[in-house]
């Protein structure tokens, strides 16, 4: 299975390729979008080609979903300790969009591998600023303990007018997804997949991963969320999680997975559909296939009948 990269390409080689060009450089202004409708405005200047201002439009947030100053919760701190002088963020923000910056990149390390590591986080700008306060309460569980001044229950976006949703406790911290699909094929085949991949953590091999669990119904842990944010058509996927899977070099990857696993499954879901679809096609092609050769044995066999030339022969001739 693939598991979807953190850097937005696109953005990271539009970073690579300008730090590349020197001095010399040509005025761009374009816009792309990412899954879960994560949309970023790049703008460079001829008179500033060092200089790169980025706007990033995140998914529009559930009523539940917890925000500061229209952004997920501890975002600011986590973009300053992540890319320090580099970044400059730009209050108010862009019409249209959460958050713009203004990137400096003659700020950048000397150091090529330092450098590029720097272009790599801010081409992870999804991560940084979605993933804060997912980070936050893990790393409270990597050390055994509650962040403080938080509910019992925590409310995530990750998609648009969708959360996920958290609970917290010192010893284990448990993510609870509702599923949601809109094509009613989608629905069956993420049902299914989702039941398999339950039974997967079950064998020997995956007994240090997260223990994973499928229901049809909302879980215990989302009692009191209003009835429209347990509105899911796949059911609900709970992951429970402890300080061994947050501990050093995990929390990172540990926190992308969860903040992707909804599109993780929708990526598979469709790659399922296509797979099936491809084999659909084959089959038929080989059954017109075959109706074609049946077809010309038929007509072989009909003008081999209606070509011969027969004498009929009598009784009388006989006799003669």
């Amino acid at each position: 299975m693939i598991l979807l990269q953190s850097p937005s390409r696109f953005l990271l080689q539009t970073l690579q390729d300008r730090v590349l060009s020197g001095e010399k450089g040509m005025d761009i202004d374009c816009h792309t979008v990412e899954f879960d409708d994560v949309r970023y405005h790049i703008q460079f200047s001829m008179r500033n080609p060092k200089v790169m201002v980025l706007s990033v439009a995140l998914p529009l947030p559930s009523p539940e979903a917890i925000l500061c100053d229209g952004l997920p919760l501890g975002a600011i701190e986590a973009i300053k300790a992540a890319y320090g002088p580099v970044v400059q963020i730009l209050d108010p923000p862009k019409d249209g969009f959460d958050l713009t910056m203004k990137i400096n990149l003659t700020k950048l390390p000397s150091d090529e591998e330092q450098r590029n590591a720097i272009l790599t986080q801010i081409a992870s700008v999804r991560e940084v600023v979605l993933g804060a306060p997912l980070k936050i309460l893990l790393k409270h569980l990597a050390s055994k303990t509650v962040a403080p001044n938080v509910d019992k229950l925590v409310a995530l976006v990750h998609r648009p007018n969708e959360s996920f949703f958290l609970a917290p406790q010192a010893d284990k911290v448990t993510i609870v997804y509702p599923m949601r699909f809109q094509d009613s094929i989608d629905i069956v085949l993420a049902t299914s997949f989702l039941q398999e991949f339950v039974e997967a953590r079950r064998t020997a091999a995956l007994n240090n991963v997260p223990s994973c669990m499928w229901s049809p119904a909302a879980p215990l842990e989302l009692k009191g969320v209003p009835a429209e944010a347990l509105n899911a058509n796949a059911g609900f996927v709970t992951f429970v999680v402890y300080p061994r899977h947050v501990e050093g070099k995990k929390l990172d990857r540990t926190v992308w997975n969860l903040l992707t696993f909804h599109a993780y499954v929708s990526y598979h879901v469709k790659c399922s559909e296509g797979f099936m679809h491809t084999r659909m096609r084959r089959r038929v092609e080989s059954l017109i296939q075959a109706l074609d050769r049946a077809k010309s044995d038929a007509e072989k066999l009909k003008k081999l009948v209606n070509g011969g030339s027969f004498k009929r022969l009598s009784l009388k001739n006989e006799g003669n």
